[in-house]
């Protein structure tokens, strides 16, 4: 007898019904190899053609192969799924452009965070690079947590502590006035430039992937004298990168720097922009407060060895500057950490003295949107795929009948979602492409489909897959189920069932489309408000001018002279910029002060015409006069500062800020010194008409802007002729505070009507579905006397009790999360009933119009049509 296991693979895959006759074949073969080829070869050819029978190997006489078979199957699919398509063009397309929107906006999104989190994650040895951070605590409590570090920082953590291969510090606010947006002067005979840069270590190029196109990285920043340019400034200045290595350059009107390298131009994909580096210890040296461990004003990055631990270098750097600082107790104290260089653009926001938040709200938020706005793309096939059920119920029923399996019918289903996906993708893909632009500047990026990467051509087909399979898996499943004896003969109906899971899908719509609008609401009149809101000056027609060069001497003559000219309602100056004054520390002290009490004041030095320039409001006390010699040793408090010195009577105050005793001679009614995110400061401001560095305050009169800068731009001439002519104006400045809200609000914007274009498609597939479900109970109704009003408002309650139900369900949501995120803005609007009124208003009456368009059209067909069948 042959092999038992042999006869056991045999029978498991043939045919029942042909099982003993193809048994009984192969038994006589087996017993003629047994008489002439002996036992062994008898059981070997038994199972080779045991093996042969079975499905991936088998053929049968004059019959195709299995392989044959199932190319022809998947063609047979292709045709029909095409068939299908033109046969039902309306819903293909609806089907086919709700799909390629919902994927465009994702595809937009994915590569708005993908060009997010690739900020600052370009060097190659980024998980080495660390930025060092500080926190100040008092009695256990931090009191303040940020970036700024002593400059003698890196040079000293790199000395003492071996884990640490390279340091360097980096300097984004050179001028006391604590401003990135600050641009110096370069002459080379005579061309005049202004750029953007910064100070920074020797070890700079040895750390970062800013490609050199010429000079090394060893000997960039090592002399006094070396200035390292980008490709952009040695174009300006020299014509080409290649003319600019040894070249002298005169900075700022008074030093000779030679150019040592010349670097790539920085990419958009780095938080550090710059257009040249200077050298870092020659920068110290010139200002002696930077000398000083207890001056915090600079950032500093370190490379660690491949083979160190991060948290215990951070446990070693904890207390470093102990030693170095004096009052350091251990209730008062400045601690040191460390964080991975690459996410600080995403976790720039302190929680407890850690960076763990700030713009990855963002794409938290985003990605939600994405998947959102997908999901109900998705929705809307499934709802439109079964609501051409009715049109294909007999189709289903007579392939049932005539022999196709349930399997080939979900194959058949999935082949056609599939081939509804492919065409989206392709079109979706499109979009992208032809929209890009108007995205890039919408969200301020350089962003490209990335044609050039592999992955992306791998990542497409498994979006049409996965898409695929999603969207058609629900009417594959469901109406292959379907049995053709109820089909056939007419009496098709949906279950309960399935009519409860595809009206779920629409709430589950309405809930996402609602949470969308209302977000985009919250999000819109915030950043409303924050560019609108009182901000206790007034902003308008003010204007900035650097002081430098000879306005730094010269600057009681410009003042002057700018005075009386045409369109200039007055002039003065400032330390920082009043609307972003970043330099505070805790340097003010006064009678009756709490030993353990620890404020960070804003301080600045202004002019004595500073609240007139500003239009600030005093309610105790008097303006600084030059008439009073000594208000040169006096100051102004704001509300804020009175409160938490505690001061009962707070004019005649004697106080002390650094080495400088004074009395309060005035206290100004609180104006925000930054953004709304944050709190009023306290702030104490003193008068220093002869610092060399600062900005210079010019009011114009309102409606004479262009005569008033034609006034500024011959007097900075005349007294400042080698430095070029450079101004801003304040309300512009203010704006780039809220750079990031205005780009969250535009996309919010954008992606809310997307969702509900896209969400209204799918109510519209619903629609239809309902009225193919009753047309006959339509038919009747109008037989019977009801009028196109009655069957409007009979076909719409069903569709709003799902808008309403899904409105409810969004809005508590919608107040959580919106709740969260105006946390954020120490100044913020009220979360109004009218605003998720108004969300709803706008989703009942975008509804009621797609569902109006379908009853309508159902209400005027002659009803004989919907009943001739019975």
């Amino acid at each position: 007898m042959p092999p038992k296991w042999a006869r056991k693979i045999l029978a498991w895959s043939c045919p029942k019904d042909s099982l003993e006759e193809v048994q009984g074949d192969l038994l006589e073969l087996y017993n003629y190899w047994l008489e002439t080829e002996g036992e062994r070869e008898a059981n070997k050819k038994y199972i080779l053609n045991a093996i042969r029978l079975q499905r991936p190997f088998s053929k049968v006489q004059g019959k195709p192969s299995i392989k044959f078979n199932m190319s022809a199957m998947l063609k047979h699919f292709s045709v029909v799924a095409y068939r299908n398509v033109m046969r039902s063009r309306s819903f293909s397309l609806i089907n086919i452009v709700g799909l390629s929107l919902g994927l465009a906006s994702s595809l937009m999104i994915l590569l708005w965070i993908m060009h997010e989190r690739s900020v600052d994650n370009f060097h190659t040895n980024n998980t080495q690079l660390f930025r060092v951070y500080t926190n100040f605590t008092n009695q256990g409590q931090i009191m303040d947590a940020g970036y700024n570090t002593p400059a003698m920082l890196p040079a000293e953590l790199k000395k003492e502590i071996p884990e640490i291969e390279y340091a360097t510090g980096f300097v984004k606010y050179f001028r006391l006035s604590l401003q990135d947006d600050i641009y110096e002067t370069f002459r080379v005979g005579d061309k005049i430039e202004k750029l953007k840069g910064s100070r920074a270590e020797k070890d700079f190029f040895k750390m970062f992937d800013y490609k050199l196109l010429a000079g090394s990285a060893e000997n960039a920043l090592t002399g006094p004298q070396s200035l390292c340019v980008s490709r952009k400034m040695a174009e300006l200045l020299f014509g080409s990168a290649d003319n600019a290595l040894g070249k002298t350059v005169l900075f700022d009107g008074r030093k000779d720097l030679i150019v040592t390298a010349v670097f790539e131009n920085v990419p958009n994909i780095s938080t550090d922009q710059f257009d040249y580096l200077m050298n870092w210890d020659a920068w110290v040296k010139e200002n002696p407060f930077k000398q000083s461990w207890g001056h915090f004003g600079t950032l500093s990055y370190i490379q660690l060895r491949p083979d160190a631990d991060w948290k215990k270098v951070e446990n070693k750097m904890k207390g470093f500057l102990k030693s170095r600082l004096g009052g350091m107790t251990a209730d008062r104290k400045i601690e040191l950490g460390l964080q991975r260089f690459g996410d600080q653009y995403l976790h720039s926001k302190f929680e407890n003295g850690i960076p763990t938040s700030g713009r990855i709200e963002y794409i938290w938020i985003f990605s939600g949107v994405a998947a959102l706005i997908l999901f109900i793309a998705c929705i809307n096939f499934m709802n439109l795929a079964t609501a051409r059920a009715v049109d294909r119920s007999r189709e289903i029923g007579i392939r049932k009948v005539v022999g196709s399996s349930r399997k080939n019918l979900i194959w058949q289903f999935i082949s056609e979602a599939t081939l509804f996906t492919f065409l989206a993708v392709i079109l979706a893909v499109g979009l992208v492409h032809l929209f890009l632009p108007w995205f890039n500047e919408l969200t301020g990026k350089d962003i490209s489909l990335p044609f050039g990467n592999p992955y992306f051509f791998l990542i497409l087909p498994l979006l049409v897959i996965m898409m695929g399979l999603l969207t058609g898996s629900y009417p594959a499943f469901y109406l292959s189920s379907l049995k053709p004896t109820k089909i056939l003969k007419g009496s098709f109906v949906f279950g309960h069932g399935a009519v409860f899971f595809r009206k779920g899908l629409v709430v589950v719509q309405n809930v996402m489309s609602v949470l969308l609008l209302i977000a985009t609401l919250v999000i819109s009149r915030q950043t409303n408000f924050i560019q609108s809101k009182n901000l206790g000056y007034d902003k308008e027609n003010l204007v900035y001018i650097p002081l430098e060069g000879d306005l730094i001497s010269k600057y009681s003559i410009f003042r002057e002279e700018a005075s009386i000219m045409p369109g200039i309602k007055a002039v003065d100056r400032c330390s920082q910029f009043p609307h972003a004054m970043s330099f505070r520390l805790p340097a003010v002290e006064w009678p009756g002060q709490d030993p353990n009490m620890m404020i960070n004041f804003a301080l600045a030095s202004v002019g004595y015409d500073f609240v007139k320039v500003m239009n600030l409001k005093l309610i105790e006390g008097r303006d600084f006069s030059r008439e009073v010699k000594a208000d040169s040793t006096n100051f102004l408090v704001n509300e804020e500062a009175v409160r938490q010195m505690r001061l009962k009577q707070p004019v005649g105050q004697q106080i002390t800020v650094f080495d400088k005793k004074g009395s309060i001679v005035g206290v100004l009614k609180d104006y925000h010194t930054n953004s709304l995110r944050e709190s009023i400061d306290p702030i104490v401001l003193d008068v220093k008409e002869h610092l060399n560095f600062g900005t210079i305050l010019i009011r114009t009169q309102p409606g004479q802007t262009k005569v008033a800068m034609e006034s500024l731009e011959k007097i900075c001439k005349k007294i400042n002729p080698s430095y070029p002519f450079l101004y801003t104006f304040l309300d512009e400045q203010y704006g780039k505070l809220y750079k990031s809200e205005e780009v969250i609000s535009r996309l919010a914007n954008v992606f809310a009507i997307l969702a509900i274009v896209i969400s209204s498609l799918g109510l519209f597939g619903l629609a239809i579905f309902s009225a193919e479900q009753r047309k006959k109970e339509i038919g009747i109704r109008k037989v019977l006397g009801a009028t196109l009003g009655n069957i409007l408002s009979k076909f719409s309650f069903d569709f709003l009790r799902l808008v309403f139900l899904g409105s409810a369900i969004a809005i508590p949501i919608s107040w959580y999360v919106m709740k969260g995120w105006l946390q954020n803005f120490a100044y913020r609007i009220d979360l109004a009933w009218w605003i998720f009124g108004l969300a709803c208003l706008i989703t009942v009456i975008i509804s009621l119009m797609t569902i109006a368009m379908q009853a309508v059209k159902v209400g005027l067909k002659n009803p004989v049509e919907a009943l001739r069948t019975e």
